[in-house]
C-alpha cells in the first residue's frame, strides 16, 4: 500500500530516506489538513483499544474514512516495540474503510512517535477525514499528543478508588472531554455516579481560552452505548472552534511548535552523529559516570565545541 510505504519512509532514520521523505512531505502538504484530529489517552487498562475499535466502526459505518495512529511503547533498554494494536483491533483492522498504523514510540518524550505528525498528514492526503491518535497513556504522553490534535479525549474508569482524588488538574485542563468507559453491566450505576462527580468537579475549573468547557460522558466500548453522543460532542466542538476562529489558530500554533521541535531534533541528531564529538564522548563518559567531572560543564563544553567547528 502506498500510504504504508510513505509512512515507513518518513519513519526511517537513513539520511537518504530522510531526504526523500522531506520531498514527499512537501508534495503532500497542500492536500492535508482536511480531517478532524482526535487524541485518545488514558491509563493502561482503561479500554482504549476497545473504545477506538467500536468508535471507529461506528464512524466508517457513517461513511467516514478513518485512520488510527496507535503509538506503541518502546523498551528503553532494547528500543523494541510490541506493535500489537492491530491484533487488539482485529475487526477494525480487517475493515478496508479504516487504516490502522501502529508506530513505535522510540525515545521521543511522552511516548509519541517522532514521526506521528508526518504520518497524520500523509493519512489526510490519502483522503482520511477522521484521524485518531492513541497514546500509551503514561508520563508526558498527554502533553505530546495534545500538541498535535484538534480534540483531546481522556478515558477514565469508575470504581477505581475515589474518582475526585484521581483527577489530575493538568490533564483535566488539557482535555476537551472526559469519558468514563466500561459503563456496562454492574459498572453502569457506578459510571453514572462518577459522571456526576466529575461534572461537579469540572465546574471548579476555569473555562478554556477557546471558550469550551470540558464535557463528561459515559460509554461502553464493548457494547457501543454512548459512542454516538461522543461523536456529536466532537462535531459540536469543531463547529464552535471554527466559528470563533480558534480551530485554525490552534493548528497554526501547532505548526510553529512542530518546526521548533524538529529544529531541536535535527541539532541533537547532528551533534551526536559528529565523529569528533563521538570521539570526545568516549573519553568523557567514564569520568562523568564516576563523578570526576561535572555533567553540566562537559555538556556545555561539547556543545560549544560542536558549534565552534560548525562555524569554522
Amino acid at each position: 500500500m502506498v500510504l504504508s510505504r510513505a509512512i515507513t519512509l518518513v519513519e526511517s532514520t537513513l539520511p537518504s530516506d530522510q531526504t526523500l521523505a522531506e520531498e514527499v512531505m512537501g508534495e503532500v502538504l497542500p492536500f492535508s489538513g482536511k480531517s478532524i484530529r482526535i487524541g485518545v489517552t488514558g491509563v493502561p487498562g482503561v479500554g482504549k483499544s476497545t473504545f477506538i475499535e467500536s468508535f471507529g466502526k461506528m464512524l466508517v459505518d457513517q461513511g467516514h474514512k478513518l485512520a488510527v495512529l496507535a503509538i506503541d511503547p518502546s523498551s528503553q533498554k532494547s528500543r523494541g516495540s510490541i506493535l500489537g494494536d492491530k491484533t487488539r483491533m482485529d475487526s477494525l483492522a480487517a475493515d478496508k474503510r479504516a487504516y490502522i498504523r501502529p508506530s513505535p514510540a522510540g525515545s521521543k518524550l511522552g511516548g509519541v512517535s517522532a514521526r506521528t505528525r508526518e504520518a497524520m498528514l500523509l493519512c489526510e492526503a490519502a483522503g482520511h477525514d477522521v484521524i485518531l491518535i492513541e497514546t500509551v497513556g503514561v508520563g508526558q504522553s498527554e502533553i505530546a499528543v495534545k500538541g498535535m490534535v484538534d480534540f483531546f479525549l481522556l478515558l477514565m474508569l469508575s470504581g477505581a478508588g475515589d474518582e475526585l482524588q484521581g483527577i489530575k488538574k493538568g490533564i483535566i485542563e488539557m482535555c476537551d472531554a472526559l469519558v468514563i468507559n466500561k459503563a456496562d453491566g454492574g459498572n453502569l450505576e457506578a459510571a453514572k455516579r462518577a459522571k456526576r462527580d466529575y461534572a461537579n468537579a469540572l465546574h471548579l475549573f476555569a473555562v478554556q481560552e477557546n471558550g469550551w468547557s470540558p464535557k463528561v460522558e459515559i460509554c461502553s466500548g464493548l457494547s457501543g452505548q454512548g459512542l454516538d453522543a461522543i461523536w456529536e460532542m466532537v462535531q459540536a466542538y469543531r463547529e464552535k472552534m471554527q466559528s470563533n476562529g480558534y480551530f485554525e489558530f490552534n493548528r497554526s500554533n501547532q505548526r510553529i511548535n512542530w518546526m521548533h521541535e524538529h529544529i531541536m531534533y535535527l541539532i541533537e541528531n547532528k551533534l551526536y552523529s559528529n565523529q569528533h564529538i563521538q570521539l570526545l564522548l568516549g573519553n568523557i563518559l567514564e569520568k562523568v559516570k564516576t563523578g570526576e567531572v561535572s555533567p553540566i560543564a562537559k555538556a556545555k563544553e561539547l556543545v560549544d565545541l560542536f558549534l565552534e567547528k560548525k562555524s569554522s
